[in-house]
């Protein structure tokens, strides 16, 4: 019984395929699917090329001015270490400020904090007392030795920045 059902559906499907087939190519997509210019305006897609581009110039610009910006601010910065850099300065700055170009970053204010306190906070997002995936994930394979040269290190901002001055 169910073979004769499945196979009066399927003759029903086809039957209707075989209409919709013969009905003409409107129901195919037509001829007008096979357009490719566009019927608008040629001017009012002109302008909106033109609009584009000047958007790419403008972003193009405003990318290599804030290329220049942080290249400024870094030059400005006093020294740090290439480890200070690619683990922290991306989100605490690269003074340990919390900011950039005077907006907040994602990581917390380290400049002006004692060596202990510091050592203490990596040691405590390492052990995961303080949850933090993304402190937690940079200090997984460090060992105290390096956790406390990293806490040393961002002690001597203050001073670092001091002796800039001068």
């Amino acid at each position: 019984m169910r073979h004769i059902i499945v196979g009066a559906i399927t003759i029903v499907v086809l039957g209707l395929m075989g209409i919709t087939y013969m009905g003409g190519s409107a129901y195919q997509g037509g001829e007008h699917a096979k357009v490719i210019e566009d019927f608008g305006d040629k001017t009012a897609n002109a302008s909106t090329l033109k609009a584009t581009t000047e958007k790419e110039d403008r972003k193009k610009e405003t990318d290599k001015l804030t290329a220049l910006r942080d290249k400024a601010g870094n030059a400005g910065a006093f020294k740090v270490s290439n480890e200070y850099k690619s683990k922290c300065a991306s989100c605490h700055g690269v003074n340990g400020s919390g900011e950039q170009n005077g907006k907040a970053l994602m990581g917390t204010k380290l400049f002006g904090q004692s060596a202990e306190k510091l050592y203490q906070d990596l040691l405590d997002f390492k052990s995961g007392r303080r949850e933090n995936m993304i402190m937690k994930g940079l200090l997984i394979r460090l060992n105290k030795d390096d956790l406390k040269r990293f806490a040393d290190e961002i002690a001597e901002f203050p001073a670092r920045a001091a002796a800039q001055e001068k």
